[in-house]
């Protein structure tokens, strides 16, 4: 690195955010394929900014990655910058009055079918946008938010602090049982019946508010849930390890109609409260052109019935919350 430190070129803000993701992953590998680039490409660009501003910013060694003392003391400020960036381009899209751009928006399996009316809703008001669909998992529907990889996500309640959302539907819980289970020929169980019978561990990175929710824990007499090993992530991890005699999984009620497997049961759970169904997004990015023109659709979407083949995601009022 040649020259005063700070005084070479301006570093451009695609680099600054390369650094900001790097300063998460601490790994080169990761942040690349976080933002669908080759390593070497992700590489150079650091290398880059290294030396525009004259500065070692990262250790490197083969066991790891982490910021010198330089970059721990850069990065709120590079941070503050690449915010300051995306601020400015908001504004430049408000006063062109016009939507243009990209907006990313995620569901797992069980929206499928309602994401792509709202897709298309979407294109047909704003035809500039790019509407990019993604699937998430049980943890990338709240990381993915959160971390901005996408705008908003079509899911279930309830979501940590951080996320609001737009309530769409509520509809009751089932649970799933194995086909050879002696409840599994009943048409309703209680909570205080499944009592005792381990749930399908969900991943230690799923949002502990989601986990606790959808595992009906603690009972409602205080008792504290048994789990199984298994770290699921998706919904169909979860009703394979079911299907296997290993465990419950509660579930919303459509499931029933929409996931029919061979070796499972579901049963309703009348004790079990309510879910709801959501369009959740970042509370830093609420009022992005994007995600304010995403709230108006799905706003006036809400209610409208027969928009989806299980109509009870568009059935209730809809009010903005704040995730608890």
């Amino acid at each position: 690195m040649n020259g005063e430190p700070g005084s070479g070129p301006d570093p451009s803000v695609h680099q600054l955010r390369l650094l900001l993701v790097l300063a998460e992953e601490l790994h080169f590998g990761r942040a690349a394929a976080r933002l669908y680039i080759s390593q070497p490409a992700f590489s150079r660009q650091i290398r880059r900014l290294e030396d525009h501003l004259g500065l070692v910013l990262l250790e490197r060694s083969t066991r790891r990655v982490r910021l010198t003392a330089a970059g721990e003391a850069l990065l709120p400020r590079v941070r503050a910058m690449v915010e300051a960036a995306d601020r400015l381009r908001e504004a430049v899209r408000a006063q062109a009055g016009t939507l243009a751009g990209r907006l990313v928006l995620g569901c797992y399996i069980t929206a499928l079918p309602v994401i792509t009316t709202l897709a298309e809703r979407l294109r047909e008001r704003h035809p500039g946008l790019d509407v990019v669909l993604r699937e998430v998992d049980f943890v990338e529907q709240t990381t993915a938010l959160l971390e901005g990889r996408v705008d908003a996500v079509l899911a279930y309640a309830p979501m940590p602090p951080g996320v609001q959302t737009l309530p769409l539907a509520t509809e009751r819980q089932v649970v799933c049982l194995w086909e050879g289970h002696p409840l599994a020929g009943r048409t309703s169980v209680s909570l205080a019946e499944l009592a005792g019978l381990p749930v399908v561990g969900s991943s230690p990175r799923v949002a502990r508010v989601w986990r606790d929710f959808w595992a009906a824990d603690p009972r409602p007499d205080g008792t504290p849930v048994t789990y199984t090993a298994h770290e699921a992530t998706t919904f169909e991890a979860g009703i394979s390890a079911v299907s296997r005699g290993l465990g419950i999984r509660f579930v919303s009620a459509s499931c029933r109609e929409l996931f029919p497997r061979p070796g499972i049961r579901y049963v309703d759970v009348p004790d079990a409260p309510v879910c709801t169904a959501v369009l959740a997004w970042s509370s830093a990015r609420r009022d992005t052109p994007e995600v304010a023109a995403l709230r108006r659709v799905v706003g006036g979407m809400v209610g409208m019935g027969g928009t989806h083949p299980n109509p009870r995601w568009w059935h209730t009022e809809h009010t903005e919350s704040e995730g608890d």
